[in-house]
């Protein structure tokens, strides 16, 4: 397993069974969100692993390496290892919190490498340029399906010739018997991990109108759309997978 800088308190967001408003990456879920995280996401280590050798391979001297929804820095801080210094690393987030928990995490990374981190709200614009890697690490799944056409379109004009973008997603099945069984699994995994049946609950439906999942033949279209036509899987547990498009 990848030894991820994880730091955060443990999650207790949803032990008590109060009326649940939707779900925001506001301070009190950045104060536990490494928790959260790896606790919540099966193989979330591995995934990140996969991640850093698959940019690792794609990424070039002297571009940009976009993570949109870089949250807490974890993706920037096991790339950096792995990264020629020479590539700028650009996180973007809607959350003020996330990115000064990000550029604690993140100071080492930025004494050897120039680093930016920039508040932009995914829903409205972005602006890519000179890309060689994006990654959306759990992230397309908490844009509005309206905006993902034109998000995806706007980073297959921002990156580079061979540039690739890199998605891990929570998915949705067409087949209702399929999508209830994986869904409980997952909640299985949540339930080893020391999440109660509240909690379980109680964050299900603080989720229900923010995390929209897209099936994998969607997710795929959207890519094609964009017009990626190297698209592949390279990661699948149950409801999330990692996908990876070149350009």
């Amino acid at each position: 397993m990848t030894d991820l800088k994880l730091v955060s308190e443990k999650d207790k967001l949803f032990e008590q069974n109060l009326k649940t408003a939707d779900f925001r990456f506001d301070e009190k879920v950045v104060k536990v969100f490494d928790d959260m995280v790896s606790r919540s996401v099966p193989f979330y280590a591995e995934m990140q692993r996969m991640t850093t050798e698959l940019a690792a391979y794609f990424a070039t001297k002297d571009s940009r390496f976009y993570d949109i929804g870089c949250s807490t820095g974890t993706t920037f801080y096991e790339l950096n290892k792995a990264i020629d210094p020479s590539v700028t690393f650009v996180g973007l987030d809607n959350s003020e919190e996330m990115l000064k928990k990000a550029k604690e995490k993140l100071t080492e990374v930025s004494e050897k490498r120039k680093l930016e981190l920039e508040y932009v709200d995914i829903n409205k614009n972005i602006d890519i340029e000179n890309a060689s890697v994006v990654t959306l690490l759990l992230t397309l799944q908490f844009v509005r399906p309206l905006n993902r056409e034109r998000i995806m379109k706007k980073i297959y004009e921002g990156l580079n010739e061979q540039g690739a973008v890199i998605i891990i997603e929570k998915l949705t099945s067409e087949d209702s018997l399929i999508n209830r069984l994986f869904i409980e699994k997952y909640y299985d995994y949540k339930r080893r991990n020391g999440y109660s049946e509240m909690e379980i609950t109680t964050k299900r439906e603080a989720l229900e109108n923010v995390l929209i999942p897209y099936r994998m033949d969607e997710n795929f279209e959207l890519l094609r759309t964009a017009g990626f036509k190297n698209i592949e899987v390279f990661f699948r547990w149950y409801n999330f997978c990692g996908i990876i498009a070149v350009k």
